[in-house]
């Protein structure tokens, strides 16, 4: 697989005299895609019908000059103000009942009719314009970004309605499937449903998971609409950038109608913004990034895309503006974050921005060059990796020795119900990647409904509230040592309430009779080493008991090669629990310094050094910001 680079280009903010002096030095630094188009909606139609494209044109152009490949955007992301006005209802409203404005960008709701129409007929022309320039697509910009899945507007209300009504076909049926006996909420039409929003105490579980539900089929209705719109006219390959950390829809989903799945990777932004880590953790790598984030999304993306196929379509080059606190990256990080990319399979790692914009909300994130088109620092670090990727034969993907489950309707299923603070599916599923990480590990992200768990060593399935009956057959002919648990199995597959009920899986005699959330003071701990922490599950049945608490409770427990674990375990647990399941597995594992980590990539393993300190490994020492492969 040829690897690449890239960069994302606004040639509307710039003169038009500068664009041929940009696509130069992009040639001459070794990019090989510009990503352009997808905010400039209200310069390709500055008003109803009245259609600009020329300039467009010859942005396109002029980089295709220079021999450079154009992944070209859907500008829907950001309508502009005269669609407000054609569509004053298409605007988003929060939980609050407050509509999401005009001026700044992500305002409109994914069930309005007529905005998605205007969506599909922009992208249309573009496509039948661009189709034979293009030699990429991007549908949209980050779905989800600021909170933008979740509508409780008109038009979402008719929507949920419909969507109700063809999910369920009578109210009846759905009056059973919500359980809407308790407290008298039991409906006679589609009609008297609302939204689960504005309730006075907690909306019905099951209404709540089901909004979660259609908002997510809403997503995949938006994307596949415009999808179709440039397959009419184009046969380059699409893609969506998505992010990190972002629940609210099926990734899975919205993939399937696309050849790539991308993502925006701001490792020193997510640190600050999406993580659960201790301040001494933050403050660690507060120029680098958390250590195993990026590559957890690495993963799951290259699960996501087609065959495998992803790309960083945003990659921080420099101090970002959107987060908490923004420091600027440790020397050798931009570095580091694309070689990690690709050790992971990344085809391109296209870097945000080119050049700095001196004005509006993103002044102050950094690009490739400054303002005033100075090489900013990043650009440097770029030219490196051009220079390695020269020297430096394909890297080879193969399957990974480990499977890590996740799915998005589990995550929606624990944000209904948490039962208690910090009982997060994300961040359940990310410590054990964590740890799994931390062995020296690669790890191949799998969806609830995987088929074949075949060439797997060990398959870890925590938290999947509902285990799909495709995943069962698959368990049942593995090979594979298998850790479930914890809630996994908890909902039958003819309820949509999860809760305390038993796992239900063959072959594992286990049950679960009560469930119970713990204070952040109140581990568990457990004979041997390490504590049940936030989530605890009291078990029964006959399989083999492997460990128990100081009081003798169940924690984790085995039948042949399927392992169930009654809680969740703090890192010292996990870590005896995962050697247990390498050496029962025979799967060979690191013992790696803190700030290390590796990933093997067929023949060639990579080794990267995350921490601000040379670290010793293996009979050599790497730099603050050190790369290694052989």
């Amino acid at each position: 697989m040829k690897r690449t680079l890239g960069t994302c280009y606004y040639p509307e903010h710039w003169p038009e005299d500068i664009w041929a002096e940009d696509a130069v030095r992009m040639a001459d630094l070794g990019l090989t895609w510009v990503r352009v188009g997808e905010f400039a909606w209200s310069r390709l139609e500055p008003a109803p019908g009245q259609l600009q494209l020329d300039w467009l044109e010859r942005a396109i152009d002029t980089l295709m000059a220079k021999g450079l490949n154009v992944v070209l955007g859907t500008p829907t992301a950001a309508p502009p103000r005269w669609m407000l006005d054609r569509h004053p209802d298409m605007l988003a409203v929060d939980d609050g009942g407050h509509p999401r404005g005009f001026g700044s960008r992500r305002h409109y709701c994914f069930s309005h009719d007529g905005y998605r129409a205007e969506a599909v007929r922009i992208t249309r022309i573009l496509a039948r314009r661009f189709g034979a320039r293009a030699a990429a697509w991007q549908v949209d910009n980050e779905y989800g970004c600021h909170d933008t899945v979740y509508s409780y507007s008109d038009a979402a209300r008719r929507a949920f309605r419909d969507w109700l009504c063809q999910r369920y076909q009578s109210p009846d049926a759905l009056n059973q499937a919500w359980g809407n006996v308790f407290w008298s909420m039991e409906y006679d039409s589609f009609d008297q449903i609302d939204l689960p929003n504005l309730t006075v105490a907690q909306a019905n579980p099951a209404h709540a998971l089901d909004f979660r539900r259609f908002s997510s089929d809403q997503v995949v209705r938006f994307n596949a609409a415009q999808v179709a719109a440039i397959r009419a006219h184009s046969n380059a390959p699409v893609s969506h950038n998505y992010m990190g950390r972002t629940l609210e829809f099926d990734h899975f989903a919205t993939g399937e109608r696309m050849e790539i799945a991308a993502w925006d990777s701001y490792p020193l932004g997510f640190l600050e913004d999406r993580s659960e880590a201790p301040a001494r953790h933050k403050r660690r790598y507060a120029r680098q990034g958390d250590p195993d984030f990026q590559a957890f999304h690495h993963d799951l993306y290259r699960a996501v895309g087609r065959d495998g196929r992803w790309w960083v379509m945003e990659q921080q080059p420099g101090p970002v503006n959107w987060a908490p606190h923004n420091p600027a990256p440790l020397a050798g990080m931009v570095r580091l974050w694309t070689w990690e990319a690709f050790a992971h399979g990344a085809e391109c790692v296209s870097y945000f921005r080119w050049r700095q914009i001196p004005f509006s909300q993103e002044h102050y994130h950094a690009g490739l060059l400054r303002p005033d088109s100075a090489a900013a620092p990043g650009f440097a670090e770029a030219a490196q990796v051009v220079r390695e990727l020269v020297a430096m034969p394909d890297v080879e993907q193969a399957q990974a020795p480990v499977g890590l489950v996740f799915d998005y309707a589990a995550a929606w299923a624990w944000a209904v119900q948490p039962q208690g603070q910090g009982c997060d599916y994300f961040r359940l599923i990310f410590d054990i990647y964590r740890g799994l990480r931390k062995l020296g590990l690669s790890i191949d992200i799998l969806p609830a409904d995987t088929r074949d768990l075949a060439g797997y060593s060990l398959v870890v399935i925590p938290g999947l509230v509902t285990i799909p009956e495709r995943l069962m057959t698959a368990i049942a002919k593995a090979r594979a040592q298998v850790l479930i648990g914890p809630r996994s199995g908890a909902t039958p597959r003819n309820r949509t309430l999860p809760g305390p009920l038993p796992p239900a899986i063959p072959g594992l005699d286990v049950t679960v009779t009560r469930v119970e959330t713990l204070r952040p003071d109140m581990p568990v701990p457990v004979d041997g080493a390490g504590a049940v922490i936030l989530w605890r599950e009291a078990l029964e049945g006959t399989a083999d008991v492997l460990d128990t608490d100081v009081a003798g409770g169940r924690v984790a427990m085995r039948s042949g090669r399927l392992t169930y674990l009654g809680g969740w375990p703090d890192p010292g647990l996990l870590r005896r629990l995962l050697l247990r399941a390498c050496r029962d597995a025979g799967l060979p594992h690191l013992d790696l310094p803190p700030d290390i980590r590796v990933r093997q990539s067929g023949p060639t393993r990579f080794v990267f050094n995350h921490g601000p300190d040379p670290v010793a490994f293996e009979g050599r020492t790497l730099p603050p910001a050190g790369v290694a492969w052989g």
